[in-house]
């Protein structure tokens, strides 16, 4: 074998995995050839070059069948499409989990706020404004959200090696998802408190007082 050239590495057949050591030998030099693939590299739409790529491989030779014509973009979306579903089902049950975590968080919240309305009630009839009501209840929210977002980052940093083989054009600690996260997180938090929070100052004292 006579060596006549040393090509830049490649993504062969996978985009995920290392890059492998490959050998390109000319296909007069193959026993037979089943197919052939061939880039061509324009500054114009890919899309309008098919048609002249045709035509210029008809009038070359008639009889070399010439199909399964894509651009780049589309066989690197082909070769992500398993991952792409897997991220899809993710993101599904990741939404369907947070909303379920919403519920939970609002249903006790809103109990802790019941069983406290006597206490709020007493709150009010000695001169507390709404304003220190709901931060009351408030304060206990976000010692929650802070303890669980301690736990949780730390649980997601140690975790996230798990599951680096199974990304692709982005890192497992990306900063913006992350930070999507975590604000999609306080904000599910706090209005879990505050609606609570806000409808048990919406009492009358007197009412509160008399709160079984």
């Amino acid at each position: 074998i006579t060596i006549v050239g040393v090509a830049g590495d490649t993504k062969y057949e996978n985009l995920r995995r290392d890059i492998p050591v490959e050998v390109y030998i000319p296909w007069r030099q193959f026993p037979f050839v089943m197919g052939m693939t061939a880039y061509l590299r324009t500054s114009r739409d890919p899309r309008q070059v098919f048609a002249a790529v045709r035509s210029t491989v008809r009038q070359m030779d008639a009889n070399l069948p010439l199909y399964d014509m894509r651009t780049l973009e589309e066989q690197v979306e082909r070769s992500l499409s398993t991952e792409r579903l897997v991220a899809s089902l993710s993101t599904v049950f990741g939404a369907l989990a947070t909303f379920l975590a919403a519920i939970g968080l609002y249903g006790v919240m809103a109990y802790s706020v019941t069983r406290r309305t006597r206490e709020i009630g007493i709150r009010m009839a000695l001169g507390a404004d709404r304003r220190r009501v709901v931060w009351l209840v408030m304060r206990e929210v976000l010692l929650l959200l802070a303890m669980g977002m301690a736990i949780g980052l730390a649980a997601s940093w140690m975790l996230t090696r798990f599951v680096t083989s199974q990304l692709y054009g982005i890192s497992p600690n990306d900063p913006r998802t992350l930070t999507g996260a975590i604000a999609g997180l306080v904000l599910i938090t706090v209005l879990a408190g505050y609606i609570p929070g806000r409808r048990a100052t919406r009492i009358h004292p007197m009412q509160a007082l008399r709160w079984e």
